[in-house]
């Protein structure tokens, strides 16, 4: 079948299996399946199938294509009985052709009316940018720099802020390059536009950059290249000229002091939702991503796009073997043909399909949670874009321009994907997971949507919405949907996140390295 139209139930039928669509030739277990029972139309298991994973739902000859929600995850190594386990021991990955069919399902969004369109209290700054938290932010451009990075940042304590209570905190964005690399070239322009992107986040009310002085990340060059300019909201010191570690130290304290009361300002005030831009994350997947937190997290992404706001997907990895299902939806043909060759950059230049997801292989607790490779993986990931068109595929940390939905190239490692998604203008995270990721991200908010209710109740303080609902029974998607659409409006408005209230974040501000070490 393979068609690349992927229809996604509203609520799954109850019983032991789940069938998403009625070509497929595996369901998934509920719940654990024991030996002998009996699961659909007459179908009896033939093995233990733990929950989450797959089950042949007739037999399956050797080489057939396995098709979950009608979409080819992998093909049969050996005949398969009716009733029996399918997973990675025997569901082969393997390559086949795909039709991109570029543009041909392409159909533009009925956008709400201005006048009807969603709101929430945002932080607008001089230059029009809106915000939905309120930061300073201290920036390395290279290793050497880091520790004075975080200690000027680790100043600013709670009780040091009490007097500000307008301002988030102040945080550290130090990373392990910057020197040792490539002075030119895609790896320097990657690390100085994303270091651009955070120095002028919008939820940065004022930033330092902090270099030591011989690296090849220098601050005059960043500066250049980005078109930035010192000012009373960017200051910059170089450690070599500013009296070396404590006095640079003491210096970028007393100049955030400066910023402090400025900073403390801000009043929030009702904006458009076409002001939100969401990075969109997975991490510890399972067989339930596909069926609860990722389509749930699309479908309020469909609703924010006909607000007028703006979502972006990424993790290139991470897609491939579904990226003809974005393909045949991108708003031209050039537009499909920037995402495959992302793809195939991924495949033939950077690594040649080695050691990577691109060559099939999924984490261990990937493994365990029901996902057999890439290919089943990148199926549940694709779904949190929605059904929407595609508009634009941008490289690593590029500023996002076109509103609706986007795509950003970026790895699968879920702290240098979300970190180029923020220098590209991102003001939230949206992060489904199956297995229990941990996860901030200043200086953004990160919401975490759980696959799964034994999960979700194992790991309350951690998830702030409980997508097993739709698993369970007790809501559709639609209305998981709607609940995750409200809770990102109020979480834009100043409303924690758990992983707020847990203080993560403080280490998650990690630049794409792709370059030569030497």
């Amino acid at each position: 079948m393979d068609d690349g139209v992927i229809t996604i139930k509203d609520k799954p039928a109850s019983g032991p299996v789940i069938r998403l669509h009625d070509s497929d030739n595996v369901l998934i277990a509920r719940g654990d399946i024991g030996i002998g029972t009996k699961i659909e139309g007459g179908l009896t298991s033939k093995s233990q199938v733990p929950a989450g994973h797959k089950i042949a739902a007739r037999d399956i000859k050797k080489d057939e294509p396995i098709l979950k929600y009608a979409v080819t995850i992998g093909f049969a190594s050996a005949d398969i009985p009716a009733g029996t386990y399918v997973h990675s021991h025997n569901l082969e990955f393997r390559e086949f052709d795909r039709d991109y069919a570029y543009a041909r399902d392409y159909k533009p969004v009925a956008m709400i009316p201005d006048a009807e369109r969603a709101s929430f209290m945002g932080i607008v700054r001089p230059n029009g940018q809106v915000a939905t938290r309120n930061y300073l932010g201290v920036l390395a451009t290279v290793n050497c720099s880091a520790t004075v990075a975080h200690r000027i940042a680790e100043y600013f304590t709670p009780e040091r802020l009490a007097e500000y209570p307008n301002i988030d905190g102040v945080c550290a964005f130090a990373h392990g390059t910057g020197c040792g690399m490539e002075m030119t070239g895609e790896p320097m322009n990657l690390l100085r536009r994303t270091m651009a992107g955070f120095a002028q986040h919008a939820n940065l009310a004022g930033a330092l950059i902090v270099g030591l002085g011989c690296e090849r990340n220098q601050i005059k060059g960043l500066m250049k290249d980005e078109g930035m300019e010192v000012s009373s909201r960017l200051k910059t010191f170089v450690m070599q000229e500013s009296g070396g570690t404590r006095m640079t130290i003491e210096a970028g304290i007393a100049a955030l002091k400066e910023m402090l009361p400025e900073a403390n300002k801000v009043v929030r005030q009702r904006v458009s939702a076409s002001h939100l831009m969401l990075g969109l994350q997975c991490g510890g997947s399972d067989g339930f991503s596909s069926i609860t937190a990722n389509p749930a997290l699309g479908a309020a992404m469909d609703i924010l796009v006909r607000h007028g706001g703006t979502h972006i997907l990424s993790e290139t990895p991470e897609i491939y073997g579904v990226e003809h299902t974005l393909t045949r939806r991108a708003r031209s043909k050039e537009v499909g043909e920037k995402l495959i060759e992302r793809i195939r950059w991924w495949k033939d230049v950077y690594n040649a399909g080695k050691d990577t997801q691109i060559n099939g292989v999924v984490s261990p607790g990937n493994q365990h949670g029901g996902l057999a490779n890439i290919f089943e993986k990148s199926l549940g990931s694709s779904m949190k874009g929605g059904t929407g068109p595609l508009n634009a595929v941008y490289r690593y940390a590029e500023p996002v321009t076109e509103k609706g939905f986007v795509f950003m190239d970026t790895p699968g490692f879920d702290p240098v994907s979300a970190t180029g998604q923020i220098a590209g203008g991102a003001n939230m995270i949206m992060f489904t997971t199956g297995r229990g990721s941990m996860f901030g991200a200043k200086p953004v908010p990160s919401i975490k949507l759980a696959t799964n209710t034994p999960m979700y109740s194992r790991l309350a303080e951690d998830m702030d919405i409980n997508c097993g609902e739709i698993l369970d029974g007790t809501k559709s998607l639609s209305q998981k949907a709607q609940e995750i659409f409200d809770l990102m409006l109020r979480v834009a408005s100043g409303e924690k996140t758990k992983s707020e209230l847990l203080g993560l974040g403080d280490h998650e501000y990690v630049p794409w390295n792709i370059g030569v070490t030497s």
